[in-house]
């Protein structure tokens, strides 16, 4: 136990699973003085019988509450319905509806996870918010840094470019050190009731494993034609929203496969081709929208770095440079399915350790 931990007080966003409940666990034993906080989501009133948010069922609750219990701290639950339907899935659907592909996982960490719950828990009178997101904290001179998770494949920076240094002041990821493997084992060294519980890695608010069931329900589809990259028309699509760039499955009839390169939303149409290696499919560069720089200031343009235009893509060399008051990004190689809406999120190697630079929105 460190002593200069004893008075300090640290709110720990319990979910249920295994990362949150080893993040208290360390927490308790480093001396802290800690209370977990379980957060309620909207729940999708007309989905399937079983109703519940995943990342706020009554099993994950009561896991979540069965985990305090085993390490002695006392368990809070906030309401986050309102905001939560507001922030992600109002705007979840409203992306779809212009042809976006948005990442609500994002969202969530900016608005309500590293946003309106840090706000809670500091009113609350804790002095940090921990989390279990496999990421790393450091501090280099007077500003925070991120760096990529000890376990590369399971890292979550992608997820949190939009954390501000005001934010990074209060914030602890206790897990980021830590491969999965390495958290399984002390989720079972502390005995705690979570340390086989599997993992879920669909959109919690989506009762269903297809979303598209869940824009159905909310959007007003409009059927429509497909057409190649020539114009000609190659079978019907039911509704734009359903389909995204690069999509293969369920696309088109007679001479595919066929692959989305585009959307038409003034004439209803989808753009696809049967060429793989389309040139249409792979972009050269892009435009970034609402970028966050995590010190807090943009480097010196244009300069290089890595990026990522997918959770689980390569980071790839790219330059960032401004151009008209836009944010431009280029790439070394050309990119297959550059996705409105997706995240793209750049990184900096500094010798063994890379670090998250911050991120936008692609245009």
């Amino acid at each position: 136990m460190n002593a200069k931990n004893i008075n300090k007080t640290v709110a720990i966003a319990m979910s249920g699973g295994v990362d949150s409940s080893v993040a208290a666990a360390l927490l308790v034993k480093a001396g802290y003085d800690c209370f977990g906080v379980f957060m309620h989501f909207w729940t999708d009133p007309t989905g399937m019988a079983q109703k519940d948010n995943k990342c706020c069922s009554l099993a994950s609750f009561e896991d979540a509450r069965r985990v305090c219990q085993k390490l002695g701290i006392k368990l809070y639950t906030l309401n986050f319905d309102e905001i939560f339907k507001e922030k992600i899935v109002d705007s979840f659907l409203c992306e779809y509806a212009k042809g976006k592909t948005p990442n609500p996982c994002v969202a969530c960490n900016k608005f309500i996870k590293c946003g309106a719950l840090l706000q809670k828990v500091r009113a609350m009178g804790a002095d940090y918010l921990a989390t279990g997101h496999y990421i790393k904290k450091a501090r280099r001179a007077a500003n925070y840094q991120l760096l990529v998770a000890e376990d590369k494949e399971k890292d979550q920076t992608y997820f949190l470019y939009n954390l501000k240094q005001s934010d990074l002041k209060y914030l602890l990821f206790p897990v980021g050190d830590y491969t999965k493997l390495e958290v399984r084992g002390l989720a079972k060294k502390f005995h705690l009731p979570t340390a086989e519980k599997r993992e879920s890695q669909e959109i919690c608010f989506v009762p269903e494993k297809d979303h598209n069931e869940f824009l159905r329900r909310y959007l007003k589809m409009k059927p429509g034609k497909i057409v190649d990259t020539k114009g000609n028309a190659v079978g019907d699509h039911l509704g734009l929203p359903l389909y995204t760039i690069g999509q293969r499955k369920g696309v088109g009839s007679g001479e595919g496969p066929y692959y989305v390169t585009g959307f038409d939303l003034k004439k209803n149409r989808l753009i696809v081709t049967n060429n793989p290696n389309d040139k249409k499919l792979f972009s050269d560069k892009l435009v970034a929208g609402s970028v966050n720089w995590v010190v807090g200031k943009s480097p010196k343009l244009p300069f290089k770095c890595l990026a990522k235009i997918r959770y689980r893509h390569p980071a790839v060399p790219v330059v960032v440079s401004k151009s008209g008051g836009k944010i431009v990004v280029r790439f070394k190689t050309p990119q297959r399915a550059v996705t409105q809406g997706q995240s793209i999120v750049f990184y900096a190697k500094r010798g063994r350790q890379v670090e998250l630079l911050g991120g936008g929105v692609i245009k």
